[in-house]
């Protein structure tokens, strides 16, 4: 296995954002890195947007100005490819075209030495169709980082049909070396992130589509009950809908028009009215200077003092915590034998199992039923989604408002949708990932370190389903894809195994 240290070194081509930034990581490790670009004076005008960047961080004393300069000091531009000839490693983060990366490997080929190890930074293109054309494809493979790649701390680790299996660990103790997060993943549509986010965006996308409730609503929900940094439709105006729309049809493609990964047309139609997102100043939201920024749904109350007692019927799970929040709030808790409601004057309360309201009130025979939202912990959120079935007047949907703002949390009224908001995404966010372990794309520690540490998850998707109980997944999934009668919600033939099983998934 080939074994690097400070003394390898190491190539770029491609100077733009991408490009500089795993070069910077790359001097940061201590080795000498030689960057290359097509256009004349990119590769200087890389290290000096590099500079800059360092320069912050200097004066804001996160760095001295002698490992500043000792960086700087490592990156060198070279003006012809020729002189990566004695490169150990030279990872490419040009355009997404496959007929140009062929081209490129196949020249760098030619001129590097034979076991000069070749990585392609690509985020879509398939490592094995790049390799069928070198003479020495066990040599490459994918080493996919993070946009800022000197910030985030994922490395995907791909490997094509043909890479040796000693090279993808020698990327991948190297990576782990340079202070990232490395993953392996086998060269599949998406690899492991941009697979398994699909349904992060597709759930939020299919709930707005629906009336369930607006975007800004519907974002709030997933910060403040779900712990993401920022909610579906704020995060792809942020990416852009051009990029973040191709890789839902990149991928949907890719699977043969699986509906997993079906495109929305809400943002082919942003997409198509050129409104996407900050960098144009309108997509989901409108970023111009006079434009009001719109405040999330909110369910009113009248009176917090006015709930004195609640009885809690039965284990509620992974809820039971709330229980706990609202005794700490002064309510008082009557507690008995039942299948897991909490009752409050009138009302029956729930945590979300997929069914709607009304669907649920009727099959299981509760009057006056109001589901709740999965909250990544009840102990702490501000925020969590209601939907009730239609027999619940104004009135007592206000004792529900009253007893949640006792403890702090501000409901949202969805319409009554299957799964609310973060319960069917988190469900559908650990099905992804049990399929592509079920495909051997990736195993189950890296579903989860991916997720958290290339978008920022607040929790890996199967250890989150396993502490709200793989069998309650199983089952929201399934009333999910009976509630819609789509195979998008089919659950993943391993997640139903570990369900009756028993078994846990190894993260």
């Amino acid at each position: 296995m080939k074994e690097f240290n400070t003394q390898s070194v190491i190539g770029v081509i491609g100077a733009g954002a991408m490009g500089a930034g795993i070069a910077q990581v790359a001097a940061t490790a201590g080795h000498p890195v030689l960057i290359f670009d097509n256009a004349e004076g990119a590769a200087e005008q890389g290290i000096a947007n590099t500079a800059k960047g360092l320069d912050k961080l200097v004066s804001r004393g996160k760095i001295d100005a002698a490992t500043r300069d000792a960086i700087l000091a490592r990156m060198q531009p070279i003006s012809e490819l020729q002189a990566l000839a004695d490169a150990d490693l030279v990872i490419e983060a040009i355009v997404e075209s496959l007929e140009i990366k062929r081209s490129l490997f196949t020249r760098l080929e030619s001129i590097c030495k034979p076991d000069t190890l070749l990585a392609s930074n690509t985020s879509s293109i398939s490592i094995t169709s790049i390799g069928a054309a070198l003479e020495r494809p066990q040599n490459l493979a994918g080493m996919h980082f993070f946009n800022p790649a000197p910030i985030m701390k994922l490395v995907e680790i791909v490997s094509g049909l043909d890479t040796a299996p000693e090279v993808a660990k020698a990327l991948h103790q190297l990576a782990t070396g340079w202070g990232k997060k490395a993953v392996r993943a086998k060269s599949t549509p998406g690899f492991i992130v941009n697979r398994l986010a699909r349904p992060f965006y597709a759930e939020g996308l299919r709930l707005l589509e629906e009336g369930a409730a607006d975007c800004t609503t519907l974002d709030a929900l997933m910060r403040d009950a779900g712990g993401f940094r920022m909610g579906p439709f704020e995060l792809m105006d942020l990416i852009g809908h051009d990029v973040n729309y191709a890789v839902t049809c990149s991928v949907f493609n890719a699977y043969y028009g699986d509906t997993r990964f079906l495109p929305s047309l809400t943002q082919q139609s942003l997409v198509d009215a050129g409104r996407l997102g900050r960098k144009s100043g309108q997509g989901f939201y409108d970023y111009r200077e006079e434009s009001e920024k719109a405040k999330p749904q909110t369910l009113q109350g009248a009176d917090t003092q006015s709930v004195k007692a609640i009885t809690v019927e039965g284990d509620l799970g992974c809820a039971n915590a709330l229980i706990e929040r609202l005794r700490t709030a002064d309510i008082k808790v009557i507690e008995r034998e039942g299948r897991g409601l909490l009752r409050v004057g009138d009302c029956t309360l729930a945590l979300s199992d997929g069914r709607m309201a009304c669907e649920r009130a009727t099959q299981d025979g509760i009057d006056h039923l109001v589901l709740f939202d999965l909250a990544l912990d009840y102990r702490t959120c501000s925020r969590l989604a209601i939907a009730s079935d239609h027999r619940v007047s104004t009135d007592e949907l206000t004792v529900v408002a009253d007893l949640f703002a006792r403890a702090g949390i501000t409901l949202s009224q969805l319409d009554d949708a299957p799964g609310l908001a973060v319960m069917r995404t988190v469900a559908m966010l650990a099905n992804e990932a049990a399929d592509a372990v079920m495909q051997s794309v990736c195993n189950a520690g890296d579903a989860d370190r991916a997720m958290q540490f290339g978008v920022n998850y607040p929790r890996g998707p199967l250890a989150w389903a396993e502490s709200v109980g793989l069998p309650f997944i199983h089952q929201t999934l399934s009333n999910l894809q009976r509630s819609y009668g789509e195979e998008r919600y089919r659950p993943s033939r391993l997640l139903r195994q570990k369900v009756y099983s028993g078994e846990r998934f190894d993260v």
